[in-house]
């Protein structure tokens, strides 16, 4: 097995604009010590950026400040960056042939939003044929209300995780994640 950690969507806006993530709280600590395990073990990193393509966005909008990597991401190394426009990652992006390219089979995702960008680059990445980590506790997700209903933070994520486990992916917290690469 050969695998890659994906850093998906750690940007401003997740943390002082609209889209502030609520859960789970230690998302962002375990996003970080993911990075710095994988580092660690010479896993590589990839980097999503997403990039909104609207004229009239409000979020997202290349060059504001909550489009901006925060800075604990950003001064980490990495291998690999992906600027997207759509929630999933490999979407008009080269992720798929840089991961084939080095011989990569598995994804480890982590980032945000759970149920979005996440979710969905997830799935992509097993219909492509590569084996899915989902770390439970390193990606992140907020209150949500729109017309159709209202879920809480913490009830969407579950939600998700619950799914992922079905088919996509398999679900393991970040401690248990860096404890089978040692």
């Amino acid at each position: 097995m050969k695998r890659a950690l994906l850093v998906i969507d750690v940007q401003e806006e997740y943390f002082s604009g609209k889209l502030t993530v609520t859960y789970p709280p230690e998302s962002l600590e375990n996003i970080l010590k993911a990075m710095d395990t994988a580092q660690d073990q010479e896993i590589p990193i990839i980097i999503v950026q997403h990039t909104a393509t609207a004229e009239n966005a409000e979020a997202f909008v290349k060059g504001t400040p909550g489009w901006e990597l925060i800075k604990e991401v950003s001064k980490r190394p990495y291998d690999h960056m992906v600027e997207k426009t759509l929630p999933g990652s490999f979407t008009g992006t080269d992720l798929e042939r840089w991961l084939r390219e080095r011989d990569i089979d598995t994804v480890t995702i982590s980032g945000y939003m759970s149920q979005m960008c996440c979710d969905t680059t997830a799935r992509q990445a097993f219909h492509r044929g590569f084996k899915v980590e989902f770390l439970s506790d390193g990606t992140g997700t907020l209150n949500v209300s729109n017309y159709a209903g209202k879920v809480t933070g913490e009830e969407l994520h579950r939600a998700i995780l619950v799914t992922q486990a079905l088919r996509f992916g398999e679900v393991l917290n970040t401690a248990d994640w860096m404890a089978r690469l040692e």
